[in-house]
């Protein structure tokens, strides 16, 4: 894709591209009622990417952390997805966990994957087709995974970046879970910040579901003291840094961009 960014409508415009693949991002926030989509609308032909329950690492005890490169490539076999695709991916709060799904897809040597800005709100808004939610099996697709692991911290890395100040760590989290002010949402978890990093909220970079545009994202970012290091973006668990590093790709292209996979939770945990 020439872009990390497309709108519904270029989705609407392209629905029958052979090569094009949707996936649907969407988190079960319960697994019965999918309470951010209690209709359990998908956009046509969308294939379910689920993070949590297959596109995780079931042996890890943090949340959403990246699976292996075999297991990765196993799945989106399983998804029907081959090299050949161009991917859209997009979810039902409009700019959520679509990004991290997109990041994954480029720390496993895949590029041609763009997030549907706005996502399943955005496609409704515009009174385009929907249909309901159902389970599919595809012919396995023929896709390759070949991870950079140079694009994915773990905590010795931040541990040491704190002395060495080698890489500027951006934190997605609200300024009051950052400033140790507000609760965590996982319970017995401190609020609070990894030493040495910054908060970029990233609430603050989208509205309505739709990204800002690139001029107000400039102006957003410029004031959040970024420094020209290699940038490591983190958050609760993964999902939410990733808006921030779309964010920052959108505003100025390609850079040093990399996730702090464990993120607050991880970090928080082996630092109580």
């Amino acid at each position: 894709m020439d872009t990390p960014l497309v709108s519904v409508e270029w989705l609407k415009n392209n629905l029958t591209d052979p090569n094009l693949v949707i996936l649907d991002a969407t988190q079960k926030i319960d697994a019965k009622t999918l309470k951010n989509n209690p209709d359990k609308l998908s956009i046509p032909n969308a294939r379910y990417f689920n993070i949590k329950e297959v596109f995780s690492d079931a042996s890890s005890p943090y949340p959403n952390m990246l699976p292996t490169q075999e297991i990765f490539q196993k799945e989106c076999r399983n998804l029907g997805l081959n090299n050949s695709n161009k991917l859209v991916v997009y979810d039902s709060v409009g700019i959520f966990s679509s990004p991290r799904v997109w990041w994954m897809f480029h720390v496993m040597g895949f590029s041609n994957i763009a997030v549907l800005d706005g996502g399943l709100p955005e496609w409704l808004r515009q009174g385009y087709t929907t249909e309901n939610m159902t389970e599919k099996v595809y012919p396995a697709g023929d896709f390759n995974a070949k991870l950079n692991p140079q694009v994915v911290k773990d905590a010795h890395f931040i541990e040491n970046n704190i002395d060495l100040e080698t890489h500027l760590v951006v934190d997605a989290r609200s300024s009051g879970r950052f400033n140790g002010t507000a609760p965590e949402p996982r319970q017995g978890l401190a609020s609070g910040c990894i030493p040495n990093s910054i908060n970029i909220p990233h609430t603050t970079l989208h509205a309505n579901g739709l990204m800002k545009s690139k001029e107000e994202l400039k102006s957003i970012l410029e004031e959040s003291s970024l420094v020209r290091k290699p940038m490591i973006f983190s958050c609760g668990s993964g999902i939410t840094a990733c808006i921030v590093l779309l964010a920052m790709q959108l505003a100025y292209g390609d850079g040093a961009y990399s996730v702090y996979d464990g993120s607050w939770t991880e970090w928080a945990t082996i630092h109580s």
